[in-house]
């Protein structure tokens, strides 16, 4: 039995596992946190998961909230004008449905399942001079650790790493009583020179719940969170922001309350590609995955999909190695595999949202109020950005893209 050791049990490190297992490996994991700690601990992200993303976890058996958890069917778009109105506003429907299961329920159910399989739970703190230690003792170290100390060991890509500080100041709270959208939807605002606003329908611990999720430029009008620790101030601040700039999104929250006392978080951190294989003291090498090498801005929601993605083709390749070592040609063979066919698209998705939407992106986006073919393009890109590409990037072809779709015969309402 090949032995494998995955420091992280987030969401890439806990599939790989699982999947790991499935296939018949040997597995460690190795975290810092209980499974009681992350149930009982903050809210970590919006974890919005579309069809691809979520098919992964289905054929690992790990759709275990699908009869629970909201189906999101929709995505609404919306252009803020200065006067608080929408220039632009429309619905586009999914594909598929998508869905956010809060990861306080998903994590510690998922080191349940890895722990029945047969893994090896190590749950203690990891630092850089704990994985001499850890690479001796396996065939493959994997660090799957997100923005934790252990990746600062792999170094950043600078050519693929536009940005030297952070884009976006990020601000999230999970609410419930929230007055519902129907059909169920992901709304997404811009505001210009200001920022973006989210509102994802999810599945908490007492049921559903919706994420308020401002995306603020630095500097902005809606950089106002820094200081402000106490979740229900942190509420208060941003239903106070909803009423002055999205006014239209604040009229649902009439009644909203938080979930619990650890449902909001804050803070900013800085997106970059790093180099996928870091050399430890001892010469043994460790091979990073989903955060810890291809950190986006969550404004496209990408991430819990990045790292389920990231998951499946990282056992891919293990599994086609067969009993082939591990070394450093293979791992850098795999990153690029994966970053040429997925990871690349999202990240030049994720980075260009983080921008000023040019002419044509913003001629595109209003056409798309009366052109279904653009909505549906559009919202599903989110569930594979290679999609976006190359209209997203090109003018002409995003002319293009336009005038092959239809104009509706009756346009679909907000």
């Amino acid at each position: 039995m090949r032995e494998i050791t995955i420091v992280g049990a987030g969401q890439a490190g806990l599939l790989l596992g699982i999947g790991l297992l499935k296939r018949g490996y040997g597995v460690r994991l190795v975290t810092s946190e209980t499974a009681r700690q992350i149930a009982d601990g903050a809210i970590r992200s919006t974890q919005g998961m579309f069809h691809d993303a979520l098919q992964i976890e289905r054929d690992l058996g790990l759709n275990l909230w699908d009869d629970a958890c909201p189906a999101i069917d929709a995505l609404q778009f919306a252009m803020i004008a200065p006067d608080g109105k929408a220039a632009i506003e429309w619905v586009g429907p999914l594909d598929a449905p998508a869905a956010s299961v809060d990861q306080r329920l998903k994590f510690p159910a998922y080191m349940e399942i890895f722990e029945r399989n047969g893994g090896r739970l190590d749950v203690r703190p990891v630092g850089v001079t704990d994985l001499d230690a850890l690479a001796r003792e396996c065939e493959l170290l994997i660090v799957a650790a997100g923005k934790g100390d252990v990746g600062r060991l792999f170094a950043r890509d600078a050519a693929r790493s536009p940005f030297d500080r952070p884009q976006r100041a990020l601000a999230v709270c999970c609410v419930k009583n929230l007055q519902p959208y129907d059909p169920v939807r992901v709304s997404f605002s811009v505001v210009p020179g200001a920022g973006e606003f989210f509102c994802i329908p999810g599945l908490g611990g007492d049921g559903a719940c919706d994420y308020l999720f401002f995306e603020a430029i630095p500097g902005g009008p809606l950089d106002r969170f820094d200081g402000v620790a106490a979740p229900e101030d942190r509420l208060a601040l941003m239903l106070e922001l909803l009423a002055a700039f999205v006014p239209t999104e604040f009229a649902r929250c009439a009644d909203v309350e938080l979930t619990d006392a650890g449902a909001t978080l804050a803070g900013r951190f800085t997106p970059e590609v790093r180099d996928p294989v870091a050399r430890l003291s001892s010469g043994a090498l460790a091979f990073g995955l989903g955060d810890t090498v291809v950190l986006n801005d969550p404004i496209t929601g990408q991430g819990s999909n990045n790292a389920t993605k990231a998951a499946a083709a990282y056992l891919r390749a293990i599994v086609e190695r067969g009993a082939q070592p591990f070394d450093e040609a293979w791992m850098r063979a795999t990153f690029e595999r994966h970053w040429g066919e997925y990871a690349a698209w999202s990240t030049a998705f994720t980075n260009a949202l983080l921008q000023p939407p040019p002419p044509h992106v913003q001629r595109y986006l209003l056409e798309a109020s009366w052109r279904l073919a653009l909505r549906r393009t559009f919202v599903n890109g989110f569930n594979n950005p290679p999609d976006f590409f190359p209209w997203l990037g090109d003018p002409a072809a995003c002319e293009a893209k336009i005038e092959a779709a239809d104009v509706d015969a009756v346009a679909e309402p907000a």
